[in-house]
């Protein structure tokens, strides 16, 4: 068992070191493109919960 895990550890760090880390450059730009991505997002899901709030609160009204 722990011969295996070690295998499994070994091979790991091997992968790691064939990875092509992004610059610091690339992680900056593709950072402010996620957040830029959720904040979005967060605002267009809002807006549904916002207009089906109002229109649930419409449909009860009417009760």
């Amino acid at each position: 068992m722990f011969k295996k895990t070690a295998d499994y550890l070994r091979g790991a760090i091997e992968e790691l070191h064939h990875v092509r880390w992004p610059t610091r450059q690339q992680a900056v730009r593709l950072s402010l493109i996620v957040v830029a991505f959720v904040f979005c997002t967060a605002i267009a899901f809002g807006l549904v919960d916002f207009v089906l709030a109002r229109l649930v609160t419409l449909l009860l009204s009417f009760t």
